[in-house]
């Protein structure tokens, strides 16, 4: 794709250190939402048609920072929630499938920065309730959670276009997270499961991941942005940028992220990597291998 206002931006901002800055007033997020219900049977399905549009609405027309975007620079990202439990009396249990696209300049290709599974959305709703959200009062696990995952997607966002370019929404993220622990829901206590929405944030933000908070800035500005104009240069920058992910994972070696990256990247890095000489390969597969041994045979798949 042509640069767009959100690279220019961000060289800039690589020159003179501010935060990423914006020239029109549209919020940031277009939002695409599916509430799949087929594994409810036998009642009003018009309750979840209200809760798409009302999700979809919440998400889209909310302003979430101070940062200013214009149409085309809104982050396309994706909400699929999956019904698998819905009671008469409004009471859902789900799964809420999230992902996050951020353009590649100057090519037609989108890499994904955020996608995750959370297992843990149970939330009441009735039909036509209007979702009102507060950073301060949080009373209603539905609005908490969107509100955090909108947080993460554009903290996250920023991240790869400035270092440390996010840090002030990921703050409001981590707000979400402490504000919630008192609704007494799922999915946002510090001892939970190591993949909650309180371990993402909370280890992200935390001093020890710093080198991953740097390589989210140069596998994505430094790397895939310069590809179009010099693959070999953007890929040689991106394999620099992985042995930050080997110390990230050996500075916090309990964290979930430096996993959930690879996950993310797997099919990107095969494709980066295609056209690798074979030192950047032997390295690559070497950390990659270290920070997720479960996809062993993938990685290996590099070097033929």
């Amino acid at each position: 794709m042509k640069k767009t206002a959100r690279h220019i931006l961000a060289a800039a901002i690589a020159l003179i250190g501010l935060c990423p800055l914006h020239t029109a007033t549209a919020q940031e997020l277009e939002a695409k939402v599916v509430v799949n219900h087929s594994k409810i049977q036998g009642t009003n399905t018009s309750v979840f048609t209200t809760l798409q549009e009302a999700i979809t609405e919440f998400l889209n027309t909310r302003k979430w920072s101070n940062a200013q975007y214009t149409t085309r620079e809104k982050i396309v990202c994706s909400f699929n929630l999956i019904v698998n439990e819905y009671s008469d009396d409004g009471r859902f249990a789900c799964n809420l499938m999230v992902q996050a696209n951020r353009p590649v300049y100057n090519a037609s290709y989108n890499t994904t920065v955020l996608s995750f599974n959370d297992n843990a959305v149970d939330f009441n709703y009735i039909e036509h309730d209007k979702l009102e959200f507060s950073d301060d009062m949080i009373d209603n696990n539905l609005t908490a959670v969107l509100a955090y995952y909108a947080y993460l997607i554009i903290g996250l966002d920023m991240e790869t276009f400035a270092l440390k370019g996010g840090t002030d929404i990921l703050n409001k993220a981590e707000n979400v997270v402490n504000n919630a622990q008192m609704i007494g829901e799922d999915g946002w206590k510090a001892f939970g499961y190591s993949k909650n929405r309180h371990a993402i944030v909370n280890d992200y933000m935390n001093g020890a991941m710093e080198p991953y908070r740097q390589l989210m800035y140069d596998y994505h500005r430094k790397g895939l942005d310069e590809m179009a104009q010099n693959a070999e240069r953007g890929r040689s920058n991106i394999t620099t940028s992985l042995a930050l992910l080997e110390k990230a994972r050996q500075d916090k070696p309990m964290s979930a992220l430096p996993q959930l990256f690879t996950e993310i990247k797997k099919d990107e890095l095969l494709g980066i990597y295609s056209k690798g000489t074979a030192k950047e390969k032997e390295e690559v597969v070497r950390i990659l291998s270290l920070v997720n041994p479960s996809y062993s045979s993938d990685w290996e798949e590099m070097k033929k």
